[in-house]
Order: C-alpha cells, then structure tokens, then sequence
C-alpha cells in the first residue's frame, strides 16, 4: 500500500457510542468497506464489458481464431 491519506464520515452519535462500548476501530472497517465495494464494481464493470464484447464473440469462429494463430506463429 502507498501512501495513506485520511477520509471522514459523518455518523449517528449513538453509533460513535456503540463503536466506543464494543472497542470498535473504525478505521479498519471503513477501509475493508471500501475495497469491498472497489471489488464489486469492478465485478460489475467487467461483466458490462463483457456483455458488449458478446455480440462481437459471437461472430468470430474457433476455426478462423486458430487458423489465424497458426499463420501468425508459422510467419515467425
């Protein structure tokens, strides 16, 4: 990990006085939340690519895919 920087967030006093009570660190959790949700849009942002690349799949056949392979390592 690079250099840390520090993020805030505004929550309920009565929730301050749970995470006090149980010797909750907010920190910790603040930052697994938001590689957890970095992970799930990413998740997301692939499988949407992945839906417009699918149309395109669909028209290339293994045949012409592996024919083109082999002349492109034979003219090696």
């Amino acid at each position: 990990m690079g250099r840390l920087v520090t993020v805030s967030a505004k929550i309920p006093e009565e929730l301050k006085r749970k995470m006090e009570e149980l010797d909750i660190k907010p920190s910790k959790i603040i930052r697994e939340a938001i590689e957890e949700e970095i992970r799930r849009r990413n998740i997301e942002e692939l499988r949407q690519t992945l839906e417009e690349a699918k149309p395109i799949l669909a028209k290339l056949s293994v045949e012409r895919a592996v024919r083109s392979i082999r002349e492109d390592r034979d003219s090696l």
